[in-house]
């Protein structure tokens, strides 16, 4: 398999030289060692989040600093966002290997510092550090897949992407709640270490890739345009409707400063000599759709992984320690699909229909989920989750496919970097727009149904713990459960909605055909 892929992989670079003489998409002896080492970079960066998750009540507890509690996640979400078009701009420039060894070691610093800070400002300011390593693991596994492996032979491996995001999602609350009940919350960042140092020492030896000089230099001014515009929208959908309402002072002066800073950008990279995201990649059709529908595959999806647990704790009374396994209908769906997807894109080179199916199955899935009450089962609810997942399944890993499908080699770092920025910001949306519409809906069906009872309760927070919902009379616990139906109501009719889109795109998709599909005599040779 590894032959095989190395000869298809030095075909589809059309063997293109680097400046060294050497082949740009220069193979590995084993393609599956550097898999193996990606998917656990993939792994790092995914699981991070949901582990911390879990430790932070006692994280605030030993720390304090309730109140800054909201940023030990909104910094890692920024620094993250902000720095994954750079760390794609800078692999295109001067090299993949050593732009993603140097997220890696980058990520594992801010690991080993959070997990010895010892208030809450330095675990904040760390937790920054590990954000800007984590930008950059995304966006290296998928360039560096996409350097080693033609579109035409990448299906097959989209199911170990999949399958990492599943276990991530699955495992992150299971791992982090053991973790912090029998080591400690500070083994939540220092269990990122062996397991980085895996990988680092994996790519270090195996991967090869030649160097890159590149001897333009690096768009300072874009990159400043675009970190205070990407900077801006990740607080407006962090602190809309709850630190500030959405009319405040506050958020308006911060909506007007992500404008006039990413017109500037977009403006600047017109005249840029080596602009951080070059806009000619958008006269490719495919590549914009596929932008278009990361975004709203973002959206839906960290929105669904957000309520759907809160809708069963809450209404269904399902245990929150297992909150992981709640998921596993729909990310199982979307595992076996994104694998089945993957292959008969790499045996039939076709891949059209899978965003037009995936498209009806998420709006399907997501107006199923509208319909739950609180006489749903949980066998139906599973069911509907599935329908999402099917959806999902066909869309996570074609749209990157596609978007890399479109671009130069030469661009492909910034490819892939922009399509995971499009989505990655699509999730601060999602959860943000369905988070408002669930905690108004919630707040008002609480006043409705129990009074200003109902309205103290939910006065600061329309989201309740197990322990708060335990502590409320049964007029107010039912009340809430009706609440949470409605608010979940909402918030996936919404999701509905939203999901037209990616059908209306899906269906302007042009099926150009996936480069690498037949080795070359000379990449035989």
């Amino acid at each position: 398999m590894a032959d095989t892929i190395e000869g298809v992989g030095l075909a589809e670079t059309e063997a293109a030289r680097g400046q060294d003489g050497q082949p740009e998409g220069k193979q590995p002896r084993s393609v599956r060692v550097v898999l193996l080492a990606l998917m656990i970079a993939m792994m790092l960066a995914m699981l991070d989040n949901m582990i911390v998750g879990t430790a932070m009540p006692t994280i605030v507890g030993e720390l304090g600093g309730l109140e800054h509690l909201s940023w030990v996640v909104t910094g890692y979400t920024l620094a993250t966002a902000a720095s994954t078009p750079i760390w794609g701009k800078i692999g295109d420039m001067y090299g993949r290997k050593g732009a993603f060894l140097s997220s890696i070691v980058i990520f594992l610093v801010g690991s080993a510092l959070s997990g010895m800070a010892q208030n809450m400002g330095e675990l904040i300011g760390f937790r920054a550090v590990q954000g800007l390593g984590a930008g950059g693991l995304m966006v290296g596994v998928m360039a560096i897949i996409g350097d080693l492996i033609p579109p035409r032979e990448r299906g097959k491996y989209t199911g170990m992407m999949a399958g990492v995001m599943a276990l991530a999602m699955i495992g992150g609350p299971l791992v982090g709640g053991t973790i912090t009940d029998n080591w400690g919350w500070r083994w939540s960042f220092y269990i990122n270490l062996p397991l980085g140092a895996v990988a680092l020492a994996l790519v270090s030896a195996v991967l090869h890739l030649p160097k890159k000089r590149s001897r333009a230099r690096i768009d300072y001014l874009g990159v400043a345009l675009l970190t205070v515009g990407i900077t801006s929208i990740v607080l407006v959908t962090t602190w809309g409707g709850t630190e500030y309402a959405w009319t405040s002072a506050r958020i308006m002066e911060l909506i007007s400063i992500g404008v006039a800073a990413l017109t500037g950008f977009v403006y600047w990279q017109t005249r840029a000599t080596e602009p951080v995201v070059p806009l000619h990649m958008f006269r490719s059709r495919n590549f914009t759709l596929m932008s278009v529908i990361g975004f709203i595959t973002g959206f839906v999806m960290f929105g669904a992984t957000l309520y759907l647990p809160l809708y069963q704790q809450s209404v269904q009374g399902a245990s929150a320690t297992n909150s992981g396994l709640l998921l596993l209908p729909m990310l199982g769906a979307m595992l076996v699909t994104s694998m089945v997807a993957g292959r008969v894109t790499t045996n039939s080179g076709r891949y059209k229909i899978f965003p037009i199916v995936g498209g009806a199955l998420m709006i399907a899935g997501l107006y199923l989920l509208s319909l739950m009450d609180t006489g749903t089962t949980r066998l139906t609810s599973g069911v509907y989750m599935a329908v999402l997942g099917l959806g999902m399944g066909c869309l996570m890993q074609i749209t990157m496919l596609v978007a890399q499908n479109s671009v130069e080699m030469k661009d492909m770092g910034v490819a892939s970097s922009s399509t995971t920025l499009f989505r990655t910001l699509g999730s601060s949306f999602g959860v943000a727009i369905m988070g408002a519409l669930f905690n108004d809906r919630v707040k008002h069906v609480m006043a409705e149904r129990a009074g200003a009872l109902g309205k103290g309760v939910t006065e600061k927070s329309a989201q309740l713990d197990a322990k708060s919902l335990a502590k409320l009379p049964a007029v107010a616990r039912e009340a809430y459960q009706h609440a949470v139906s409605a608010g979940t109501h909402s918030a996936f009719l919404l999701g509905a909605g939203i999901a037209v889109v990616v059908l209306a795109a899906a269906l302007f998709v042009k099926e150009v055909p996936l480069k690498g599909g037949q080795p070359t005599p000379s990449a035989e040779g």
